[in-house]
């Protein structure tokens, strides 16, 4: 069995792989006695990470930290320096490429921020964007305007906004949506798959054409990581 965890800039996610799956997993209550790795990729500092592994240590598993590399298994990274690219991003386009080969996609992790990457059909990461999350893109106008304001009883839409809060979010959603669409441009597939995951990633995806939702995308990712690194 293997522990996967994901440290995003906010949270901090655990899942128990086994061939039956993924679990998700109560990272304060873990049965180390059935553990035989940990493989964990992390964006931001834990002192929970950090307990953990040390939980891990004396259990004597073996611990594994998923690393940006150039390339892997056929995915090739857009970025020329590929240590800057988020070690999520990376994962993300590795699962997208295994469970849909030889297929153009688009991956959007919708969090805190909101990710968007272009790899085509044959392994190419083609970068991406980097964009305010739609929280924080409503929360950016509400604190740096007078009269701009919000209610948190009201969600995310596409429709054309009546009031201050409708205006606000459903601006936000779409602009994000019409990045999505821009992406598109980058491909020349018309068959092309959206893939989206985090927090905000199944409005995005009942929002847009030809697209899944995938709550586990990150994990599948760290966890074919692994697989992948093996064979290498």
């Amino acid at each position: 069995m293997r522990l996967l965890i994901d440290v995003g800039n906010t949270v901090v996610k655990g899942a128990l792989w086994q061939p039956e799956g993924i679990l998700p997993s109560d990272l304060s209550n873990l049965p180390w006695q059935a553990i035989d790795e940990v493989i964990y990729a992390c964006v931001g500092r834990s002192s929970l990470l950090e307990g953990i592994l040390q939980q891990a240590a004396e259990h004597q598993v073996a611990i594994y930290e998923a690393k940006v590399t150039q390339q892997l298994a056929g995915v090739q990274c857009g970025y020329p320096i590929f240590k800057n690219l988020g070690i999520d991003r990376w994962l993300a386009i590795i699962a997208s490429y295994t469970l849909w080969p030889k297929q153009s996609c688009i991956i959007v992790d919708a969090g805190t921020a909101t990710t968007i990457d272009v790899l085509n059909a044959s392994g190419e990461h083609l970068g991406g964007w980097i964009l305010p999350g739609l929280d924080l893109m409503a929360r950016s106008l509400t604190e740096h305007t007078q009269r701009v304001f919000d209610d948190q009883h009201i969600p995310f839409a596409t429709a054309l906004g009546c009031n201050t809060p409708n205006g606000l979010k459903n601006g936000a959603l779409v602009a994000t949506i019409g990045a999505i669409e821009q992406a598109k441009q980058h491909l020349v597939d018309d068959k092309l798959k959206i893939v989206c995951a985090g927090g905000y990633g199944k409005l995005l995806a009942d929002a847009l054409p030809a697209s899944v939702f995938d709550s586990q995308l990150v994990f599948k990712g760290l966890n074919e990581w692994r697989n992948l690194t093996l064979k290498q």
